[in-house]
């Protein structure tokens, strides 16, 4: 009867001890995957919501511009001498700082 008693004691605390590996796994995948993740999204939130004009952008698509006008939603950026495009502000990629990059046929 003792021996009956033991082994269900420890059942009962073997199954709490085995999900201590599994909440470490899940610490492990926040700390590593999910939190970097969510500041990266913050920083390009900040710096897209920052967009200001005659600032150079690139983007998502590769396309480099000069913002021109600035709306809630909307920038418009020249991408070339006379072309004018409207692109949606999550679509930009970056914002480059003044004086990175050059002109291709300069």
């Amino acid at each position: 009867m003792l021996d009956y008693l033991a082994a269900g004691g420890a059942s009962a605390g073997g199954g709490i001890i085995g999900f201590i590996p599994i909440i470490g796994m899940v610490l492990i995948f926040w700390f590593l995957i999910i939190r970097p993740q969510m500041k990266q999204q913050k920083a390009h939130r900040e710096k897209v919501g920052g967009v200001k004009r005659n600032d150079q952008i690139v983007t998502s698509g590769g396309i480099m511009g000069k913002v021109t006008k600035v709306d809630d939603d909307y920038v418009e950026a020249e991408i070339a001498q006379g072309v004018k495009v409207k692109i949606v502000k999550n679509m930009i990629g970056d914002v480059l700082q003044p004086g990175t990059g050059k002109p291709a046929n300069d």
